[in-house]
């Protein structure tokens, strides 16, 4: 089988996520001709904006009512038959909440078997992937000669340069589409702060900071250097923030260029999620706590204390 990547496009409303390119990235690993395939309805700016990543042979838009609240049960159909059509060799998607969702249903359609996670490339089959929350690297190993279904570390890769010259055309899938799955609606927490999976300085809560009350002198530090905010699991547990800032295997993985936490002790799962960090800074009242382990530059103390002394500092 000829090598031919299919990159399946991340985007919300309207707009092509990093996610997208970071995926484009590893595929051009694979040293083969890239397609970007974006499922949307009226996605010609999507489709544009993917077609500008450096490394994309060729963009396919699939423009059809039924993709205008992206649902695994409803793209994975159209990705397997357009796969199939195509004679795609590969067809990567990034390991966002929207990866992590669609692409194990398009493996179970398409009846191959998955790897996850990929963060280096070897061969055309053959991958890097973290085991053990983030503690160990496997390299694996799948099988040729038939269709090979991933997801992408995005941590791990930068996005693609946003200076190519790809071909736009319009696509259609012969997929029979489900009517098990319909949607209802969609709640997010809107924020002025940079997303989390792609903001360059990222700042995090734990339980240490006591309440969703206490949480405020984190909030008001990020803004103040414009930084995203993220949590633990065990803030998020606690109910200080909602569950889609937490920071870890079960939450985002992120690989910002600064990383501050605050009264987070470091539990493995959390560690997993910012080991790609570039500066990692920690500060907590318990020495012993194991993010001080990994992390670059250390403070023991109160974070009550510290943070306005950061925050004089920086003003």
């Amino acid at each position: 089988m000829s090598h031919k990547i299919l990159v399946i496009a991340d985007h919300h409303d309207g707009q092509l996520l990093d996610a997208t390119g970071r995926a484009v990235t590893c595929a051009g690993q694979l040293g083969a001709d890239i397609d970007v395939l974006v499922l949307a309805h009226d996605g010609q700016a999507i489709a544009d904006a993917a077609a500008r990543l450096a490394g994309v042979a060729r963009v396919h838009l699939v423009d059809n009512p039924a993709n205008e609240h992206p649902m695994a049960a409803t793209l994975a159909p159209q990705i397997v038959a357009f796969a199939a059509d195509g004679g795609y060799s590969h067809v990567l998607g990034p390991n966002t909440t929207f990866g992590k969702d669609l692409m194990p249903r398009v493996a179970a359609l398409a009846d191959v078997p998955m790897v996850t996670d990929v963060m280096a490339v070897h061969g055309p089959y053959e991958f890097d992937r973290p085991i053990y929350a983030g503690n160990a690297i496997t390299t694996v190993r799948a099988p040729e000669g038939q269709l090979l279904v991933a997801s992408v570390r995005c941590a791990s890769y930068i996005a693609a340069a946003a200076n190519g010259h790809a071909s736009v055309a319009p696509a259609t899938t012969e997929a029979e589409l489900p009517d098990h799955t319909r949607f209802v609606s969609l709640e997010h927490a809107e924020s002025d702060r940079p997303d989390l999976q792609t903001a360059s300085k990222v700042i995090s809560g734990g339980r240490g900071v006591g309440s969703e009350e206490n949480f405020r002198i984190v909030y008001d530090f990020a803004d103040k250097i414009g930084a995203a905010v993220g949590a633990s699991r065990a803030a998020v547990d606690a109910g200080y923030v909602p569950n889609d800032m937490q920071v870890g295997q079960t939450g985002k993985i992120i690989s910002p260029e600064l990383y501050m936490c605050f009264g987070i002790s470091g539990a493995i799962q959390h560690l997993a999620g910012i080991k790609d960090a570039g500066t990692i800074v920690a500060i907590n009242k318990d020495p012993e706590a194991p993010i001080f382990e990994i992390a670059d530059i250390g403070l023991v103390g109160d974070l009550f204390e510290i943070i306005p002394a950061l925050d004089a500092a920086v003003s």
